[in-house]
């Protein structure tokens, strides 16, 4: 199984065939709509004539790079924050995975070291790396032994919480049902 997020074709078929442009959608799966995060990937492939590699994208001026998430539509609402972090996340891919976003689970032993690993890039805290590993097992086959454990409740089957979940606009309405809920009762324990 791949993702099949309400977006568009050409943008689920470049995050199928290409880890780079998913692992940059989840690091821009933050403060904006998950389609835009997922969709932002192709976007910037077409500005930039290309599908990009980890190596281009770690010594891409980082100016050049701003202008290019800032050009609107912005790839974010913080194009220079997020622009800025996936170029930390594409260095470090090059400094420890050869520059291949699939060796960051590749060779994972278990599903704890996959987390571990996630959680080391920049910008991957416990939640986004276990909603990470969630994504690979439940849709790209990912799966570790000890991945559904080490993913959390992110890796529960039949669990309708993250990006992990969606397959179809069902499965995105009930993850987006189940996010509502969540800052409704993060709201009400705050305001007690």
């Amino acid at each position: 199984m791949v993702i099949a997020l309400p977006i568009a074709e050409e943008a689920n078929e470049l995050i199928n065939r290409d880890a780079l442009a998913l692992l940059i959608g989840m690091v821009l799966d933050q403060q904006i709509p998950l389609e835009k995060a997922f969709s932002s990937p192709y976007v910037l492939a077409q500005r930039l004539g290309h599908t990009p590699t980890a190596e281009e994208l770690a010594g891409f001026d980082p100016e050049a790079l701003i202008g290019i998430f800032a050009k609107p539509p912005a790839l974010h609402r913080f194009p220079k924050a997020m622009a800025a972090r996936v170029q930390e996340v594409c260095r470090a891919l090059v400094g420890t995975y050869d520059g291949d976003a699939a060796n960051l689970w590749r060779d994972a032993a278990d599903g704890k070291e996959l987390v571990k690993r996630i959680a080391a890039l920049p910008g991957f805290g416990k939640q986004k790396s276990q909603i990470f590993a969630a994504l690979l097992g439940k849709q790209y086959g990912v799966q570790p032994p000890g991945w559904r454990e080490a993913a959390g409740a992110y890796g529960e089957e039949g669990a309708h919480r993250s990006v992990a979940d969606i397959v179809d606009g069902d499965s995105l309405a009930k993850v987006r049902a189940f996010k509502k809920e969540m800052k409704a009762a993060a709201k009400s324990s705050s305001a007690g």
